[in-house]
């Protein structure tokens, strides 16, 4: 695993314009019990572009009194909101599934804590109001490598789903999943060459390391060439990817983690490195 990857199989980066859209609601329903997709539309929407699985867009919520959010301008400074205005609180999400031909951008929320986002969505109706800004970017794999690995917890549900749907039928994938429980389940494709193991904490608090670590460390790396994607609580991500690097041995090149949240803190995404 020492030989050098040329920089065409390790993927590519591209940028998007920066555009902060308004949208409307359109359809609200449940996945599970914990997993809410909300489907948005709307002219806004046009010129929305989602390269990759794990793009992050934010989203800008409308706060109590408000018919839609309060979208900030970029300044030379960084995102400026109207003088007086109330500051929309905004979190980072997946863009699920989008549709250019319906016009339609699917989000799914899972309902695993307090906060605005949760709150919004759980309370959220057709016709309701949505800022969204970006993605700013993607960062764009081969669909042709021999294998791929997929682990996280349900933050990370909606990027494995997507990735899931999006790669070639003959990909070979290995995904590791943490839920709240058997209910938190969802359908997502079946066929050969594709495993995926769900791991269930039945009570057990969200965001310790060890059923995702001790499920990682037990699957055999398949030969060739390949890329593993991580992405739950920020301390067991870190701890995930020092499993891919050190008791696998892959290339750090071929590892990416990221932490979608954080334990006592809000708003947190952070991807993890050295």
């Amino acid at each position: 695993m020492t030989d050098a990857i040329p920089e065409a199989r390790l993927g590519r980066r591209v940028r998007h314009e920066l555009r902060r859209r308004v949208l409307e609601v359109r359809r609200v329903e449940h996945l599970t019990p914990r997993m809410l997709r909300v489907t948005l539309g709307g002219a806004d929407l046009e010129g929305f572009h989602s390269a990759s699985f794990d793009d992050h867009m934010k989203l800008f919520l409308p706060v109590p009194g408000q018919d839609e959010p309060s979208m900030p301008v970029m300044g030379p400074n960084g995102p400026v909101f109207a003088e007086g205005a109330p500051r929309s609180p905004a979190r980072d999400y997946t863009p699920r599934r989008h549709d250019p031909v319906q016009g339609e951008l699917a989000v799914d929320f899972a309902l695993h804590a307090e906060g605005p986002a949760t709150e919004w969505a759980a309370a959220v109706r057709p016709g309701a109001k949505l800022g969204v800004g970006g993605p700013r970017g993607s960062f764009v794999l081969p669909d042709d490598l021999d294998w791929y690995i997929l682990a996280g917890d349900e933050t990370a549900l909606p990027a494995i789903g997507r990735r899931l749907e999006e790669l070639p039928a003959t990909a070979r994938v290995t995904a590791i999943i943490e839920v709240a429980d058997a209910a938190e389940r969802q359908d997502l494709p079946a066929r050969p060459g594709l495993e995926i193991h769900w791991l269930e904490r039945n009570g057990a608090p969200a965001g310790e390391a060890e059923r995702l670590e001790a499920a990682l460390s037990a699957i055999a790396i398949p030969p060739g060439e390949g890329h593993a994607w991580v992405a739950c609580e920020l301390e067991a991500a870190r701890r995930l990817r020092r499993v891919l690097t050190e008791h696998h041995g892959l290339p750090k090149e071929r590892v990416k983690a990221a932490g979608y949240w954080r334990r006592g803190a809000a708003a947190s995404h952070e991807v993890v490195g050295d």
